[in-house]
C-alpha cells in the first residue's frame, strides 16, 4: 500500500499506478434526483422511501442494484446461498442470485468499508475507515456498530474469523485487533515492530493465519493468532493478496505484478513469471481449480497449473478490482470500481 502523507484514510483509487487497494476512499457517486428538489412533504416521503430501501427489508430493490453497479466496492464475502458486499458510504449489498439483483444492508456508518468475513451463516464482522467494526447477526441484512477506535484517521483494511468468538481486524500503521467473545471486547495487539499497514489476513483450511502487508510483511499463526511469526520473503515491495493452495503451498501477489509461490510453508518461495508489471490485489481458486488474480484496470490472470505458470486473461472489465469472490451458484463476481460485475468463466 502506498503510505499516505499523514494518517489519513483517503488513498489513490485503483485505477491509478500508485493504487492502494483496499485502502481506495470514494464518493459515492451523485444520484440524477435530488429529495431536496422537491416540496417539504414531498421530501419526507421519499427520504422515508429511501430509507426503506436502504434497510434492506428481505427483498432485492431497484435502487440498492444500481448502487452495485455504481457504488465504489472493496470486499466480498459469499455466506450461505448469498454474497455480500461492502464499500464506500458505508454500502453493504447483498446478492441471493449471482449479482443479478441485489438489497441493501440496514448501517450505521458511512465510512467506506473495506473488508467483510463471515464465521458461519448468520454472525458476520465488516471494517473500515475511522476505526470501525460493525457487526450482523441475520447474514448480513442489518448492522450495528460493534467498535470504533478512538484516532478516526486509522483504517482497518481486513477482517478475519476462526469461528463465532475468535477474530481478527487488521489495518494502517501495524494496527492489529483480536477479540476471543465474538466481538463484545476488542484488545489491540503489536504482531510487527514496524509500522507497516496490514492489507489482508487470510484463513487456511488448515487452521492456519496469514497477514499480508507493506515492505514484504508475511505473518503466519498456527495457534490461532496468540503467536506471530515473520515469514522472510525475497521482496521488499506491498504484498496485497494470499492465497492457501494446500496445506503447504502458498501464493502470494502484490505491486509491480509481483508473483510469488510455495511449496513449504513459506519457508521458501519460487518467483511465478509474470510480464504484466502492474498492481495485483486478490486471488481466487474457483471451485474447478483455476486461479483467477486481478488489481488494476485490465489486469487479469488465470492459471491452470495450481499457480506455477499465468496467462493474460480480457473479460471485458475495464476498471480496477479489489476482490474476486466465487457465489454460490458459480458466478464469478469482481469487486471494485465499477461496483460489483459479473464475470464471464475465465
Amino acid at each position: 500500500m502506498i503510505r499516505p502523507a499523514a494518517r489519513s484514510a483517503s488513498f489513490p483509487a485503483l485505477g491509478s499506478n500508485t493504487a492502494a487497494g483496499k485502502a481506495v476512499s470514494c464518493r459515492a457517486p451523485t444520484p440524477a434526483w435530488s429529495l431536496f428538489a422537491r416540496p417539504a412533504g414531498a421530501r419526507f416521503v421519499a427520504a422515508c422511501a429511501l430509507w426503506a430501501l436502504a434497510a434492506g427489508l428481505g427483498r432485492a430493490d431497484h435502487l440498492a442494484t444500481a448502487w452495485a453497479s455504481r457504488t465504489l466496492l472493496l470486499d466480498a464475502r459469499p455466506v450461505d446461498r448469498s454474497v455480500v458486499a461492502v464499500g464506500a458510504s458505508g454500502r453493504i449489498l447483498r446478492t441471493a442470485d449471482g449479482g443479478v439483483s441485489w438489497e441493501a444492508g440496514a448501517t450505521p456508518t458511512t465510512a467506506t468499508l473495506t473488508g467483510v468475513y463471515f464465521a458461519d451463516a448468520q454472525q458476520g464482522w465488516a471494517v473500515g475507515h475511522e476505526a470501525i467494526i460493525l457487526h450482523t447477526a441475520d447474514g448480513g441484512r442489518t448492522w450495528t456498530r460493534q467498535y470504533q477506535g478512538s484516532d478516526l484517521q486509522m483504517s482497518f483494511l481486513d477482517v478475519c474469523f476462526i469461528d463465532a468468538q475468535c477474530g481478527f481486524a487488521v489495518g494502517s500503521y501495524g494496527l492489529f485487533l483480536e477479540t476471543r467473545d465474538g466481538g463484545r471486547t476488542w484488545v489491540e495487539r503489536k504482531v510487527i515492530e514496524e509500522d507497516c499497514h496490514l492489507n489482508r489476513i487470510t484463513l487456511a483450511p488448515d487452521g492456519t493465519l496469514y497477514i499480508a502487508g507493506e515492505r514484504g510483511t508475511l505473518l503466519r499463526s498456527t495457534d490461532r493468532g496468540v503467536t506471530w511469526v515473520a515469514i522472510p520473503t525475497p521482496y521488499r515491495g506491498s504484498f496485497y493478496g494470499i492465497l492457501p493452495l494446500g496445506p503447504k503451498q502458498l501464493l502470494v501477489c502484490g505491486l509491480r505484478g509481483t508473483i510469488f509461490r510455495s511449496e513449504d510453508g513459506g519457508d521458501t518461495w519460487q518467483a511465478v513469471p509474470n510480464e504484466m508489471h502492474v498492481l495485483l490485489a486478490t486471488a481466487v481458486r474457483l471451485r474447478n481449480g483455476v486461479i483467477v488474480l486481478a488489481g488494476q484496470a485490465r489486469a487479469f490472470l488465470v492459471s491452470r497449473d495450481d499457480g506455477r505458470t499465468f496467462q493474460s486473461w480480457s473479460p471485458e472489465l475495464t476498471t480496477g478490482v479489489a476482490e474476486l469472490v466465487e457465489a454460490p451458484d458459480g458466478t464469478l463476481l469482481a469487486i471494485g470500481e465499477a461496483g460489483a460485475s459479473r464475470l464471464p468463466p475465465p
